[in-house]
Order: structure tokens, then sequence, then C-alpha cells
């Protein structure tokens, strides 16, 4: 296989990867009516459902690097992408709430090794053009939340909650398959198997890089757990509510393919932040200020905000990184950190929910601290000058 053509395959993979990490989890809000009349879980507690498997994910982000050493990234991906998998499989009998909650524990852990690794393998294998990978990789994780949340309510009506959120572990097992054999075929560059070293990343950027990327991935959390809840309690129907997430998911994908073609151009980051915080900001103030007439409008503008803020804060990170290595261990740690503030979201605005039988606070709420993230961006300048901070 000549060296073009196995990059080719080898970008494949990495899409078919990142289009299943996330209908394991997209596929629960819009069903999260039928969850909780089956299993009679309260509002906190089908917070969880969203907020459990991210705090994992924080959690394994932290801890990948003795994986790494072990076994590499190739077989490391393979590793998170068969606990996907499993777990995904799993909730087939997952009819009461202590298994629907371990199912999403094990999906969790997988993801977050999936994600931790995959950075390095991009980095390693694509120098030149890591950051349109990254932003390719990252909308196809988008794409797979947006057809697990359309698609899955339509499966429920027809086959039952349990097999539509069981259905989505088929391409999941594909996606394993085909990321066996390209990387069966494809030896580890010696620089993949280089030891980490230190993290030249000052101590207090890679606190800010993490920080960010957590509010911002805490905004993806928050409406992906709570929209379609948000609607049905307004009176649409699960599929309804299902494709007004489908819409928001839709437009995180127009945005991180924006973001991929773009981001060569635009070695500033920060126009790009500001605008990806704007138009999150302006999604909110419509579900806020007219939920019902500017639904659609306001689901859009988030997703755009969204889908341009998760792999704008991806290859933030990423930039500050000399090598692959250091890439490794600075995307481990954004993430874990980063992944474990976004479980506070969803969970939060269960309790919300509960208390006040009303998101409209936890909307608010993100407004704020949409215009914390305007003041985090500001710090971002290129990493030529950033790294000396």
């Amino acid at each position: 296989m000549s060296f073009p053509r196995l990059n080719a395959w080898r970008i494949a993979a990495i899409l078919l990867v990142g289009l299943n990490l996330r209908p394991v989890l997209a596929s629960v809000p819009p069903l999260l009516d039928w969850v909780q009349a089956a299993t009679r879980m309260s509002d906190t507690v089908a917070g969880l459902l969203t907020a459990l498997p991210v705090f994992v994910m924080g959690l394994g982000a932290l801890s990948v690097a003795p994986l790494r050493r072990l076994v590499g990234e190739p077989f490391g991906v393979a590793v998170g992408l068969a606990l996907v998998t499993a777990a995904t499989a799993g909730r087939w009998w997952a009819g009461n709430t202590s298994l629907m909650l371990a199912s999403g524990i094990v999906a969790g852990l997988g993801i977050a090794v999936t994600q931790a690794l995959l950075p390095i393998y991009i980095k390693t294998r694509f120098a030149a053009g890591s950051s349109a990978i990254m932003g390719l990789y990252s909308t196809a994780i988008m794409g797979g939340a947006a057809v697990a949340s359309v698609a899955s309510p339509v499966l429920a009506q027809r086959a039952g909650w349990l097999q539509a959120l069981a259905v989505w572990a088929i391409p999941a097992a594909i996606a394993l398959l085909v990321w066996l054999l390209v990387n069966r075929a494809s030896p580890n560059p010696p620089v993949a198997q280089a030891a980490a070293g230190p993290l030249r990343t000052p101590r207090r950027r890679a606190w800010l890089l993490a920080v960010f990327f957590g509010l911002g991935t805490g905004a993806y959390t928050l409406v992906l757990a709570w929209l379609p809840p948000y609607y049905t309690a307004l009176g649409w129907t699960p599929v309804s509510a299902g494709q007004l997430l489908g819409a928001v998911t839709a437009a995180e994908i127009v945005a991180g393919l924006l973001v991929s073609l773009c981001i060569g151009r635009l070695p500033d980051r920060r126009p790009a932040l500001f605008v990806a915080i704007g138009a999150l900001f302006l999604g909110l103030i419509g579900l806020i200020a007219a939920p019902a007439a500017l639904a659609w409008p306001a689901a859009v503008l988030a997703g755009l905000g969204i889908g341009a803020l998760f792999p704008l804060s991806l290859i933030v990170a990423m930039d500050h990184a000399a090598t692959p290595a250091q890439a490794g261990r600075l995307a481990s740690f954004v993430q874990g950190v980063g992944y474990l503030i976004a479980a506070l979201f969803p969970f939060a605005a269960g309790l919300i929910r509960q208390r006040l039988a009303d998101l409209t606070p936890a909307w608010i709420l993100m407004t704020l601290i949409c215009l914390v993230l305007f003041g985090m961006a500001m710090r971002f300048r290129p990493p030529s000058t950033a790294r000396a901070t």
C-alpha cells in the first residue's frame, strides 16, 4: 500500500472512529421521557446519564499515559472503541437505572482513552496538516451525534427505546474493524514511541487551556443533555425535539468543516474564537427570550458556536505542543480537566430542573459563562508569543 493511499485510509479510519464517539451519549436525551418513565429516575439522576460518562472521560484522559506506554496509540484507540462498542451493545439489557448508569461509565472510559490518544496519532502521522485533520475528526464526532439524536426517537417508536439505544453498537463495531485493519498494515513511526518528556507549556497556560476547553464543552454537554427535554416539556414530541437537537449538531458539523477549511489561514485563532463564542451567546439568548418562536434559529446559532468552539479549543491546545509526545500529554491534561468541568453542567441543570421545574436558569448561567469565555479567549495569542507567558 502506497504512502498517500495509506494516509487516505488512515483519515477514513479516523473519521469512522470520530463518528462513533457520541451516539452512545446523543441517543439518550431525545428518549429521556421514555427512559424516565420506564426506570422512574428523577431529573437529577437523569442528568447523571450525561454527567457520569463525561466525568469518567475526564478521569480516563488524565490517566491514559500508562496505556499509551504499554500498547501505543493505534491499539489504545482500538481498546477505547471496543469499550464504547460493548457499552452501547449492553444497553439492550439496560432496563433499569443502575445498568443505564453503568453502561455510561464504561462508554465514558472508552471515549476518554480514544480521545486522549487520537491527537497524538494525528500529530505524528499528519504533522503538516494536523490542524485540518483535527478539525475533520472533531466534525465527525458531531456528525455521529447528529445522526443519533435524529434517528433514535424514530427507532424507539418502531422497535423500543432499549433497541434504539443499543443499535449504535453496530456502526461502532464496523469502525473498530476498519481501524484494526488499517493500523495492522501501518507500522508506528519511531517518534510515536518516544518518551513524552516534560510538559513544556507553562502550568498557568495549561490550566487556562483546560478550563477554557471545559467551559466550552460544558455548553455542549448542557445542550446535548437537556435541549430535547426542555422542548418536550413545552409540548414538543420526542421526534420533534430530537430533530431540533439534530439541527444543533448539523450546525456543529458545518462549523467544524469551516474551521477545518480555514484554520490554516488563521495563525491567530482569537477572531475565530470570538465568532464562535458570539454565536453560542446569541443562540442561548434565543432559548431564553423566545424558546418557541426562536427555537430553530437559536438551535442553529448555538450549534454553530459549539461546533466551532470544540475543534478550536483542541487546536489552540495543540498549538502549544512542539512534538507529538508533548501534544499527547497536553491533550490528556486539557481534555481530562476539561471534561471533569463539563460534567458539572448537565448534572447542575438536572438539579435546577428538579427544584424549579424549569431549565431557563441553566441557559442564563451559560450565557454568563460565555462572557467569561470571551475574556479567556483574548489571552490566546499565537504560540510564538503565548509560550512566553
